[in-house]
């Protein structure tokens, strides 16, 4: 690793507008705009980017009749850059939270599964010793909470990492796989029937979470049995919006097992009965392996760690 008085960037002093307009100059794809954006002159932000394009001995942006476009050299800076913002801000709130007394704040996110027990758990057991603790939990697809851990957005996540996700980029530890099941309104006419197949109900009006791969597999398990796959469908990661369908419609939707347990308790959907062979793979918690935790951050994972030793 060089020592802090070899590191180019303070040879070259890098100054955050640089960054700034790198990431200004991606989002709107025209450096005119990029400057507007961050109150300068356009030749003032031509020159910071010359001068950073003159340091690193590359082209960051090809120049298009009608705006600029990242070279390959740009994508790997405007993706630190951002990285690099992102850690500043971080650091900046941390601070905010000192100084008017709170103990820190953490950004995590789930995939619906866990945001049904893991997740609220663990936050209540957290509030109690730490009730000042600042927490902000996402729910969504296991693509769109990667995609905000590698900006910086979130600290941790608990979700599944595909064949399409940069695995060196991330640490894995594994919680437990998904089954999945059928559910209805309460009182729902198939909720008693027995000895159900899925040629059965292939031709009712599904409600089925959100994914390429999950989808994907739903319609593998009717194909593989020479069943054709249900086609009155609606796809939606909203589980309120599933929940109030269900309620309004002779509709059936397919859940998460453990998320289905948990609105069953409540009253609002029952069980189909009928055998669902289906499940995703394992899903876990996620942290990126470059970056440090925050003090708030590492309570979090720890208390994540516990919760899940006893509910898995």
């Amino acid at each position: 690793m060089p020592s802090r008085q070899d590191a180019w960037f303070i040879r070259v002093r890098l100054k955050p507008r640089q960054l700034l307009l790198l990431v200004s100059i991606d989002e709107l794809g025209n450096i005119h705009r990029a400057a507007e954006e961050l109150g300068m002159t356009q030749p003032a932000a031509s020159k910071l980017l010359k001068e950073l394009e003159a340091a690193l001995e590359v082209s960051l942006f090809d120049r298009l009749p009608r705006g600029m476009r990242p070279t390959w050299y740009g994508e790997i800076m405007i993706r630190h850059a951002k990285m690099t913002l992102a850690n500043l801000g971080t650091a900046h709130e941390e601070i905010t939270a000192l100084k008017s007394g709170l103990s820190g704040q953490v950004a995590v996110g789930c995939i619906m599964p866990a945001g049904t027990s893991l997740f609220p758990l663990t936050i209540a057991r957290l509030k109690t010793h730490y009730p000042l603790l600042q927490i902000r939990v996402e729910v969504d697809s296991s693509d769109a909470l990667l995609a905000q851990l590698e900006d910086s957005r979130l600290d941790i996540v608990v979700a599944r990492l595909f064949e399409h996700h940069d695995k060196s980029a991330f640490s894995f530890e594994p919680l437990a796989e998904e089954p999945m099941c059928v559910v209805a309104r309460k009182g729902h006419p198939l909720t008693r029937k027995r000895k159900l197949q899925l040629r059965d109900i292939a031709a009712l009006s599904w409600i089925l979470p959100t994914g390429k791969v999950v989808r994907h597999r739903f319609e593998m398990l009717f194909s593989g049995l020479g069943v054709d796959p249900p086609r009155n469908i609606v796809n939606t990661p909203a589980l309120l919006v599933t929940t109030s369908l269900l309620q309004h419609a002779d509709m059936v939707a397919m859940l998460p097992k453990e998320v289905a347990q948990h609105y069953r308790e409540h009253g609002m959907v029952e069980l189909v009965p009928i055998d669902f062979p289906l499940k995703m793979d394992a899903y876990g918690i996620i942290v990126r392996r470059n970056r440090l935790l925050s003090p708030a951050a590492q309570i979090m994972l720890k208390a994540l760690r516990a919760t899940a030793s006893e509910i898995y």
